[in-house]
């Protein structure tokens, strides 16, 4: 077996080190004896979404999704959408997570019309929502997952997707409605920075699995040893709650 993952833009949606994000999802494929492949795909570059079992898009700020913009017209939207309805697998974080839905308003009025791939907004704000978070997760049987966020913008989901999770402790979305990320389809994004799939393993082989269900109609077993992923969990949780 072997997974093959698109990293987008990894030279200009990296903040806080996301890039591990990519990494936990490598080593725990090899941990299990399965074959991981990973392509870079940034601007100019082509982006063919039957290549790929897995979309990683990073965080970033506002300047550099006005970049990523200009790239995504085209093909290149059309087949990320294409992607998402066809049950690829996504991780989205933040400004990632942003472009996927349908615009993000800034404080000041200024529109910028994102690619419609999921149904949600982001209206900008002058105040960031900054600090360690933790949030519940249906997907894993309501577990914690713990990150950091740091962003001005406040995203609200529509009718046709659903939360990653209920907030704990922080902001999440937008501060007043305690949801965090959304899910849709095999697709996960969140405000979690910093990274959120190492110290989450529970959350980074639910979207394994998905992947590996998808090409192959399997499920990955348990690992038998996840203490220092737990441990780290447990760390920003107890100081949190």
């Amino acid at each position: 077996m072997n997974i093959n993952i698109c990293h987008l833009y990894p030279d200009l949606l990296n903040l806080y080190g996301d890039n591990g994000n990519i990494i936990a999802l490598k080593k725990r494929l090899e941990w299990r004896n399965i074959k991981c492949n990973i392509s870079q795909v940034s601007l100019n570059e082509k982006f063919n979404y039957k290549d790929y079992d897995i979309v990683f898009i990073g965080g970033g700020q506002d300047f550099e999704q006005e970049v990523i913009l200009k790239d995504l017209k085209g093909d290149k939207s059309k087949n990320i959408i294409y992607a998402i309805e066809n049950n690829v697998s996504f991780l989205a974080i933040c400004g990632g997570y942003q472009l996927l839905g349908k615009y993000y308003k800034t404080w000041d009025n200024i529109q910028l019309d994102f690619i419609g791939a999921l149904d949600l907004y982001t209206i900008g704000d002058k105040k960031r929502m900054i600090g360690d978070f933790a949030f519940q997760c249906p997907d894993i049987n309501n577990e914690y997952i713990v990150g950091f966020e740091n962003h001005s913008g406040k995203t609200f989901l529509g009718d046709k997707v659903r939360p990653l999770g209920k907030i704990k402790s922080g902001y999440g979305n937008n501060g007043i409605d305690k949801t965090e990320g959304v899910r849709y389809k095999n697709v996960y994004g969140s405000y979690s920075h910093g990274s959120l799939l190492p110290k989450n393993p529970l959350l980074c082989d639910k979207i394994l699995n998905d992947a590996l269900h998808k090409k192959y109609n399997v499920r990955i077993e348990e690992l038998s040893n996840n203490k220092f992923e737990v441990d780290a969990n447990k760390f920003i949780l107890n100081r949190l709650l």
